[in-house]
C-alpha cells in the first residue's frame, strides 16, 4: 500500500466488475470497499490484479494500472455495424463490445473465440484477434461448446495427450500384471459400484465382507489414477490446466482423456482394475475399528444404477441385497452421527433436461434424490475424513520433518452475510436461533433448515443460507470443513474427475511408502490448491449457464402461457420470480405493475404499493410468460 495524500492512497488487488461496468475493489488490510466508476476503470476487466489509487473519503477509486489480467480470450456474437466487424461478448461483466479488423469473413450472428490484443486507454473498446469461428448462434453443439470456452476451458485433448494416452492404453495388459505384485488383493471378496445410469466412468467401488465377530469390512475402492499419470507426463500436465471436468445438461467435458476416464482406470464390472483404497472395520454401532490405506486390486461384481440398487434395497431381494442392505444401515448410522455433530443437510431440488436429436429441450425434469445416492455420499465423506484426519495426525507424530497436504476446507460464514440472513429470515417469518445475530454455528443452520423443512419458502431459505455461508476450497492448511462439521476434511474418491484427488493420492503414497514429499514441491502443492479452487469456480460457472441456457431455450416456445412460481427477490425495478415446476428465474419488471405505484422497503424484502397492495420475498403469485432473451439468457415475467 503506498500514500497518496491526506485521503488518498493506492492499493493492489482484484478487481469486481458488474455488467454495467461498475468496478468494486477492496483493501485487504481494512475491508474498506472502494468503488470504481466506468470512466475511472482504465481497461480494467473483471478478475484483474490492478494498482488503484483509493479515497477513504469518497469511498471511491482510480485504476492506475492493470498488473495482471484475469483473462484475454472471449466467447461471444460477431456483427457488423457501419462496416465495421465487432464481438458482442457472452460474458456479462465484459461491459465493452471487441472491434475486429480481421472477421469480414464471418458471417453474421456466428459464435466466435477471439483474444484482446490491443486496447489504448483512450479507446472505449479493445481490439481483439480472432482465434476460432464456432458456428451460428442458437445452434446446441455452438452454444455449449461456447460457455466452455468462455470459461477457460478445452473441448478436445492436444494430439501429443491422446497420444500419451493411448499408449498407456495400448499397454493396460502389461501395467496390469506388473502392479498387481506388490499389491493388496481384494478381486475374491464382493464389489461393486453404485452410479447415475448414463455415467460412463466409475471413481469409486465398495465391497463388503462380514466377519465372525459380527463386524463388517467396508472397503471404499478409488481409481488408481495417479499409477498411470506420472507427474511431468503430457496428461498430467493438461489435467493441471483443466483441474476439473465439467458437467453440462448433455455432456460431460472430461478432465482426462477419455481412453483413461472411461476405460483404463475406469472401475468397469467384471475386469481387474488397480484402485487406492481406504478398508474399514466397522462396529454395529456404526464406528470406525480399525482402518487402512493403500494400493490394492479389485473385480467389480455388479455395476448398478442408483435406481437398481433402491429397488434391490426396496424389496428386499435380488443379487447382493443382503450386502446392500448393511451397507445402507451403517450408512445411516454414520448420517445420523454426522448431522448430531452438526453437519449441514443442504439438499437441493436440482433439475434434469430431456433434448431432443438437435439439443432442444421437451421437458425438465427435478432430480429425485433417493436412499443410495445418500449411501454413496455417506461413505464417500467417511473415506474423504479418514484420509485426512489420519494424514494431519500421521504430521503430527513426524518429528523434525516438514510436510504438505491438500485439504478440502470450508470457513465459518462471515458475520456481516449472517446478520444479512437473519433479516432475510425475519422478513419471511423465521428465526436464526443463534447467540448473536452475526455469528452461528452448523447445529444451530441445521435446526432452521428442518423447520422450514416441507413449506413453500423451503427451497429460498435454503438458497439463502448457502448464498451466506463461505465457499469451500483446497489449501495447504487445515481449518476444518464448517458445512459438514468435520475436523478434517480432504477430497480423495474421485481422480478421474478432480486433480486434487490426485494430489492427495501422490502425497498419502509417498508418506506411506516412506519417501515423503520433497520441500521443494510444497509450493507446487499449494499453488496447485488455488489454482483448483478457481478451476472449480469455472466449471460450476459453466454448469450453470448451460442450464440456464436450456431453460430459456424451453420457456421460449411457451411464451404466452401462465404460471404460478415464488418471488425470490425484489428490487425497486422488479421482482424476480422462480418457476414452480422448472426452476426457470425470471423478472418481472415495475414499470408492467400499472396497477399501482409501488416503493421498495427494502429492509423487510417487499415493494409496497399505494393502494396497500405488496409483493414480498416468498410470495407465491401467477405470472405470464411474456418474453425470453437467448443471448442475454433471461426471462420476462409479468404478474397476473
Amino acid at each position: 500500500m503506498k500514500k497518496t495524500g491526506k485521503n488518498t492512497k493506492s492499493i493492489i488487488g482484484p478487481i469486481t466488475v458488474r455488467r454495467k461496468g461498475i468496478g468494486q475493489i477492496t483493501d485487504s488490510r481494512t475491508d474498506e470497499v472502494f468503488d470504481i466508476n466506468r470512466e475511472n476503470l482504465h481497461t480494467a476487466l473483471n478478475g484483474d490484479i490492478i494498482e488503484a489509487k483509493v479515497n477513504s473519503h469518497l469511498k471511491s477509486a482510480s485504476v492506475i494500472k492493470i498488473v495482471e489480467r484475469a483473462k484475454t480470450k472471449f466467447v461471444g456474437t460477431v456483427k457488423k455495424e457501419d462496416g465495421q466487424y465487432f464481438l458482442i461478448p457472452d460474458n456479462r461483466r465484459m461491459y465493452t463490445n471487441i472491434i475486429l479488423p480481421d472477421a469480414r469473413n464471418v458471417p453474421e450472428r456466428h459464435k466466435a473465440l477471439v483474444e484482446l490484443t490491443n486496447w489504448p486507454i483512450s479507446k472505449d473498446s479493445p481490439q481483439g484477434k480472432l482465434l476460432e469461428v464456432l458456428g451460428p448462434e442458437g445452434k446446441h453443439d455452438v452454444e455449449m461448446r461456447s460457455i466452455v470456452l468462455e470459461q477457460g476451458f478445452e473441448t478436445t485433448f492436444p494430439k501429443r495427450v491422446e497420444e500419451e494416452a493411448n499408449k498407456i492404453s495400448e499397454n493396460k495388459a502389461k501395467t496390469l500384471k506388473t502392479a498387481l505384485e506388490n499389491r493388496r488383493d481384494m478381486r475374491n471378496i464382493t464389489t461393486f459400484t453404485i452410479d447415475p445410469e448414463d455415467a460412463k466412468d466409475f471413481d469409486d467401488a465398495l465391497s463388503i465382507e462380514h466377519l465372525k465377530n459380527g463386524e463388517v469390512e467396508i472397503g471404499v475402492h478409488i481409481a488408481d489414477v495417479s499409477y498411470y499419470v506420472v507427474p511431468g507426463s503430457e496428461i498430467d500436465e493438461e489435467a493441471q490446466k483443466r483441474g476439473t471436468s465439467i458437467y453440462l445438461v448433455d455432456r460431460t467435458i472430461p478432465m482426462l482423456p477419455e481412453v483413461l476416464s472411461n476405460d483404463v482406470c475406469s472401475l468397469n464390472e467384471h475386469e481387474d482394475k488397480l484402485t487406492f483404497s481406504a478398508v474399514f472395520t466397522v462396529g454395529k454401532d456404526g464406528s470406525v475399528k480399525s482402518r487402512w490405506f493403500g494400493e490394492t486390486v479389485i473385480n467389480s461384481n455388479k455395476r448398478f444404477s442408483y435406481e437398481d440398487a433402491q429397488n434391490t434395497l426396496d424389496s428386499k431381494k435380488g443379487k447382493y441385497s443382503k450386502e446392500l442392505l448393511t451397507l445402507e444401515s451403517v450408512a445411516k448410522i454414520i448420517r445420523k452421527k454426522r448431522f448430531a455433530k452438526g453437519g449441514i443437510d443442504f439438499d437441493q431440488s436440482e433439475v434434469k433436461f430431456k433434448l431432443d436429436k438437435d439439443g432442444k429441450p421437451t421437458q425438465i425434469l427435478l432430480k429425485e434424490r433417493i436412499e443410495t445416492n445418500r449411501l454413496i455420499e455417506d461413505f464417500m465423506l467417511l473415506a474423504n475424513r479418514e484420509v485426512a484426519e489420519y494424514f494431519y495426525k500421521l504430521c503430527r507424530k513426524i518429528a523434525g520433518r516438514n510436510t504438505v497436504f491438500v485439504y478440502r476446507i470450508h470457513d465459518v460464514p462471515d458475520p456481516d452475510r449472517i446478520t444479512e440472513l437473519s433479516v432475510f429470515l425475519e422478513a419471511l417469518g423465521y428465526e436464526l436461533r443463534a447467540h448473536r445475530k452475526d455469528i452461528v454455528n452448523s447445529r444451530q443452520i441445521n435446526d432452521l433448515l428442518k423447520e422450514v423443512e416441507g413449506t413453500p419458502e423451503e427451497n429460498l431459505v435454503k438458497t439463502a443460507t448457502i448464498r451466506s455461508m463461505a465457499k469451500a476450497i483446497y489449501s495447504t492448511k487445515n481449518i476444518g470443513h464448517f458445512g459438514l462439521a468435520f475436523k478434517y476434511y480432504t477430497h480423495f474418491t474421485s481422480p478421474i474427475r478432480r486433480y486434487p484427488d490426485l494430489m492427495v493420492h501422490r502425497i498419502l503414497k509417498q508418506h506411506l511408502d516412506g519417501s515423503f514429499v520433497p520441500e521443494q514441491e510444497f509450493s507446487h502443492y499449494k499453488e496447485m490448491a488455488i489454482k483448483s479452487s478457481e478451476r472449480e469456480a469455472s466449471a460450476v460457472e459453466a454448469e450453470r449457464e448451460s442450464i440456464k441456457l436450456k431453460q430459456v431455450e424451453y420457456m421460449s416456445s411457451r411464451v404466452g402461457q401462465t404460471f404460478s412460481g415464488t418471488i425470490t427477490g425484489v428490487t425497486d425495478w422488479g421482482i424476480f420470480i422462480e418457476e414452480k415446476k422448472t426452476k426457470s428465474e425470471g423478472v418481472a419488471r415495475l414499470r408492467d405493475l400499472k396497477d399501482n405505484y409501488y416503493v421498495l422497503d427494502k429492509g423487510n424484502f417487499r415493494l409496497i404499493g399505494q393502494k396497500k397492495k405488496t409483493y414480498t420475498l416468498g410470495d407465491k403469485v401467477n405470472m405470464k410468460l411474456s418474453s425470453t432473451d437467448l443471448e442475454s439468457k433471461t426471462i420476462d415475467w409479468k404478474i397476473i
